[in-house]
Parts: C-alpha cells; sequence; structure tokens
C-alpha cells in the first residue's frame, strides 16, 4: 500500500524545487521581452511617421496650392475690364499713312513747307538775303507792274489749284516786297485771317480792276497804312512767317476783276 502511494504522488514542481534567486531571474526574463517587443515597435513606428508625415505635409500643399491655382484662374477668368479702366497705347502720326483727302492735302502741305524752309535755308547760307540798305529801291523795271520780290531771290514752291488761292514765293525772312502795282492800299493789317501780317493794294492796269495781296509778312514791317496812295514797285514790307506759314515765304495773290489768276503768269505777262 505504501508503494501504491509513493506512485500515485504528483510529481512535485520543478519551481518550487528551484532555488529562490533562480525563481526570480526567470520572472525578470519573461518579462523583459514584451517589453523589448514594445520598444522596437515604438522606434518603428517613429520612424514611419519621421518619413511619412512631411511627405503627407507636401502632398497636401501641392494639392492645396493647385486648388488655389484653379482658383485664381478662374477667377482672373471671370474678370473684366472695362472702358474707363483701359489706357490706349499713344498712336503716332508716323505709324500709319494718309488715305483721306485732307489728310492727303495736310501732308503735301507738309512736304511742300519742308521744301520751302530747304531752299530758305540755302538761300540764307547762300548770302543771297538782302540788306537794310536796299529797301530805298524799288523793284526793278519801269512799267505799270513790277516783280514782289528781287529777281532771283525766291523760289516759287506752290501756286494757284487745290485749294491754295496764290503763289507761296519763299525767299529768307526779312526780305524786301514791293508793290506789284501801284494803288490805294485797302488793307495793312498785323492780323488778317490765315495771312498773318498782311497788305492788300487796289489797282487799275491796262484799264482792269487789279487787286493784289501780300501775306506772311514779318511783324511790325508794313511800310504803308490803309488809305494810303502807292506806286509801282514802292517797298511795302518785309518776307516773314505769320499767320498759317510753314516758313518763310511771301504768299502773292492777284485778282482781275475779282475773280483769280495765276500769278506766275500774269507776272510773266505784264511785269516790267
Amino acid at each position: 500500500m505504501a508503494e501504491d502511494i509513493a506512485t500515485t504522488e504528483t510529481p512535485e514542481d520543478p519551481k518550487k524545487r528551484m532555488p529562490i534567486r533562480a525563481r526570480a531571474s526567470a520572472s525578470t526574463r519573461s518579462s523583459v521581452k514584451p517589453m523589448r517587443s514594445v520598444a522596437i515597435f515604438a522606434a518603428v513606428g517613429a520612424l514611419v511617421a519621421a518619413i511619412a508625415l512631411p511627405a503627407y505635409a507636401a502632398t497636401g500643399a501641392s494639392k492645396t496650392e493647385a486648388t488655389t491655382l484653379q482658383q485664381m484662374a478662374f477667377d482672373d477668368a471671370q474678370s473684366l475690364v472695362v472702358a474707363s479702366e483701359a489706357t490706349a497705347a499713344p498712336i503716332e502720326r508716323s505709324t500709319y499713312s494718309a488715305t483721306t483727302p485732307d489728310e492727303i492735302a495736310k501732308k503735301k502741305a507738309e512736304e511742300a513747307a519742308k521744301k520751302r524752309a530747304a531752299v530758305a535755308a540755302r538761300l540764307a547760307s547762300s548770302g543771297s538775303r538782302l540788306s537794310d540798305a536796299d529797301l530805298r529801291l524799288v523793284a526793278a523795271g519801269s512799267g505799270e507792274v513790277r516783280y514782289p520780290l528781287a529777281q532771283g531771290s525766291y523760289y516759287v514752291s506752290r501756286t494757284l489749284g487745290s485749294g491754295h488761292s496764290g503763289a507761296d514765293m519763299v525767299a529768307p525772312a526779312g526780305s524786301p516786297i514791293f508793290a506789284a502795282a501801284g494803288g490805294v492800299v485797302r488793307t495793312s493789317s498785323e492780323s488778317y485771317f490765315g495771312y498773318g501780317v498782311a497788305i492788300v493794294i487796289d489797282s487799275v492796269v491796262g484799264g482792269q480792276r487789279i487787286s493784289t495781296l501780300y501775306g506772311h509778312m514779318t511783324h511790325g514791317t508794313r511800310a504803308v497804312q490803309a488809305g494810303q496812295v502807292v506806286q509801282p514797285g514802292q517797298f511795302i514790307g518785309k518776307v516773314g512767317n505769320t499767320g498759317h506759314s510753314f516758313g518763310a515765304h511771301l504768299h502773292f495773290e492777284v485778282r482781275m476783276n475779282g475773280s483769280l489768276v495765276e500769278p506766275v503768269s500774269w507776272l510773266r505777262a505784264n511785269a516790267g
């Protein structure tokens, strides 16, 4: 019976047979393993967060920026500039050509003015300008009609036609002007319409009523007054650039019985 009890006795727990210090060490080792695993997982998680979070932030920023740009593009597409806010670029005259009759006429006038100025400059540089001593003289010739400027001292740049009522005789400013025909001064003015300083003389030549006009004279140079009687070739003033003028010249008109005639041809046919 004692033998049976011995064989059925529960084996003693091995831990109970271990010393107390050995049992504590084993317990400590068993608890360290889970803590180590937790630490490892925490480190890996921190590393993943350090890498993933900036990338996610950059992706979010890109999306935000893209959204902002799209919104700006949409806003710009909806914007409107009204006429009062728009500034037109200045258009220079040289950027287009004359197309209307007025434009063409103006362009021709400008070109003629340039030619007159060039001739006047050439005459001035050549020393052909007359001195004040010449003002005591009368125009050359002895007939009833004389040339209003000394022969050889001027250049005719334009004559009657195309809206122009006389002949433009280019000469240096200050050149003497003579009465083309004797008669009575009808007008002597410092401002006579577009003619500027001008004189008009009424005459009778060969039984015909003749009036001659002298325009664009220099201010203060008129030597005759309205109502005064003048002789053919008498000095009446100086060439200038007043009124609607493009350079120093004499605008000379001739009317016969109230009608305009071509001045240069009339001078050639009648001047002595």
